[in-house]
């Protein structure tokens, strides 16, 4: 077993929070084990909380990861591209929760307790991924229709995010559905030309 000294807090947090996100990538968030994440690094599962706090609080570091490695991808596919951008970002955000399945779901198979607000650093990274919808969005926007680009933004990215839930949990393919990045394309479509 390791001792705390052979690690500072900062380098104990990147430990624990790579060797999590290892894990809940590979089996899930209904299989994740904060136990098993402080074996694996050598520590004991006090450990974990005296640097986190509590488990919330170490699922939200690990959902953090996933949040900035999504952003990433995002930019990355739209690097470069000047025509078609929605289009390729709801290809990116279907690419990457079939690439990351298990962390992807793990975003929202984990809910925080009704009286525990998320840390202002988690908040930031949903602003800061969402803000990349959102820009998309405003750039096809006629300029008097700007004011309605973040509320579009949520309503849009429930949209892709249900067709992409669906096709990942086989309810499309019951529903008979065949191409639902087509069809969600679709109704981004519309929606905005509704706007």
């Amino acid at each position: 077993m390791a001792r705390r000294s052979d690690h500072t807090r900062e380098e104990l947090k990147a430990m624990i929070v790579r060797e999590g996100h290892r894990q809940i990538s590979e089996v899930g968030f209904a299989h994740f084990s904060a136990r098993e994440v402080a074996k694996r690094i050598g520590y004991s599962i006090g450990t974990l909380y005296n640097v986190f706090e509590s488990y919330d609080l170490l699922v939200l570091a690990i959902n953090a990861r996933t949040l900035a490695l999504w952003q990433a991808h995002l930019e990355a596919r739209l690097d470069g591209i000047e025509q078609g951008r929605l289009r390729t970002l709801v290809e990116a955000y279907f690419e990457f929760a079939i690439l990351h399945r298990h962390a992807w779901t793990a975003l929202y198979d984990h809910r925080l307790p009704d009286d525990v607000r998320a840390p202002e650093y988690y908040r930031e990274q949903i602003r800061s991924l969402t803000g990349i919808v959102r820009d998309e969005i405003a750039a096809v926007l006629p300029e008097d229709k700007m004011d309605e680009a973040d509320a579009l933004t949520r309503s849009l990215l429930a949209t892709v995010h249900g067709h992409c839930f669906f096709t990942l949990n086989g309810t499309f393919q019951l529903l008979g559905e065949e191409t639902p990045l087509e069809t969600v394309y679709r109704r981004v479509l519309e929606t905005i030309a509704a706007v």
